[in-house]
């Protein structure tokens, strides 16, 4: 199986939320900043075969990466793209479920993807 190729969500002013959250986890949770970065490298080396307890299916083609450290739980968010890569949109610590209003944020970003990828991605590697 081919390796996937891990992109990022970038917005219209050229911001990238998922790099931003892992800057921001990095500096108050470095345990859970390595355990997500563990998690993305196992969604490069896997792809669609990565599964529970690592990674969930959502709704609208929008996957979660799943961390927990203790009680907190992280969750980073994604859809695929063409055959071989997947778009993190972007990450958040949840409690309970997830909000509807993070997929709906993930099914927005991967619209915009969809519609012009090249302006909507930005090439990211570990």
């Amino acid at each position: 199986m081919p390796q996937t190729e891990i992109r990022a969500f970038r917005d219209g002013r050229g911001r990238v939320p998922l790099l931003e959250w892992l800057d921001d986890l990095e500096a108050r949770e470095p345990r859970a900043y390595v355990k997500c970065l563990e998690r993305i490298l196992a969604l490069e080396s896997l792809g669609h075969e990565l599964r529970r307890p690592r990674a969930d299916y959502l709704r609208d083609g929008v996957y979660e990466l799943r961390c927990r450290i203790g009680r907190v739980n992280y969750r980073m968010l994604y859809f695929f793209h063409g055959s071989h890569s997947a778009v993190m949109s972007h990450g958040f610590t949840k409690e309970g479920d997830i909000p509807d209003s993070e997929i709906d944020r993930a099914v927005a970003h991967k619209r915009l993807v969809e519609r012009d990828s090249d302006k909507h991605t930005a090439e990211w590697s570990i």
